[in-house]
């Protein structure tokens, strides 16, 4: 049995939900709702399951992981039919590269428990907490942009025809992106890649606004 602990505005369990539905892989999906003032994933059985207190936390069969990349290298190798990455050692090195951009140097910056401590600690306000939030969007988004207009590598997708592992880590960046109000129209390439991954069903499916726990 298949358990994907998350909430529906996390990026990274996002991430995940695509990725299990681009396999064709049921699940049974619970929230952790990471609400300021519920903050589920600081409650004692959550933190019992999962010491980090994050989500996605995945469990398959005796398989239990947290962490997005460690799920979706997972995911992956245990169900290599529909493969997220490519054949070749070199692309896919080059598709990693992409993923690692996003989940690296954008995402960690403007996660939810950054973005609280910004506020509590340092006093920053609305606007300046969206400025901090646009900011790192706009570089990352900036150096991706110049990365896949240039490449070969690119075609509908972050690389070549078919949705693989950079477009699930770019979809969901590129929705927190809008939902934080960030100007993204200096991003053609990414506005096209993302807009041909929600013509298809498993990212549609995994969209935070048709989740259950969607408000």
């Amino acid at each position: 049995m298949r358990i994907l602990y998350g909430y529906f505005r996390s990026s990274a369990a996002f991430r995940v939900r695509i990725a299990l539905g681009l396999k064709g892989l049921d699940f049974d999906h619970r929230t952790i709702n990471l609400k300021p003032g519920v903050s589920e994933q600081k409650s004692d059985d959550y933190l019992k399951l999962n010491p980090q207190g994050r989500v996605p936390y995945f469990i398959d069969g005796g398989v239990a992981l947290s962490q997005s990349p460690a799920i979706l290298e997972y995911l992956d190798e245990a169900y290599p039919d529909t493969p997220l990455l490519p054949s070749g050692m070199a692309d896919r090195a080059y598709v990693r590269q992409l993923a690692s951009l996003i989940g690296c140097d954008i995402h960690p910056l403007n996660n939810l428990s950054v973005l609280m401590r910004i506020k509590s600690q340092l006093g920053a306000d609305e606007d300046a907490t969206n400025s901090w939030y646009h900011h790192w969007i706009t570089e990352g988004f900036t150096a991706l942009e110049a990365m896949l207009s240039s490449s070969d590598h690119t075609g509908r997708f972050c690389f070549g025809d078919t949705p693989g592992m950079a477009d699930v880590y770019l979809v969901p960046q590129v929705w927190n992106a809008r939902r934080f109000g960030t100007p993204l129209e200096a991003f053609p390439t990414i506005l096209r890649i993302d807009e041909a991954c929600r013509g298809v069903q498993a990212f549609v499916d995994a969209a935070p606004e048709n989740q259950p726990d969607a408000p």
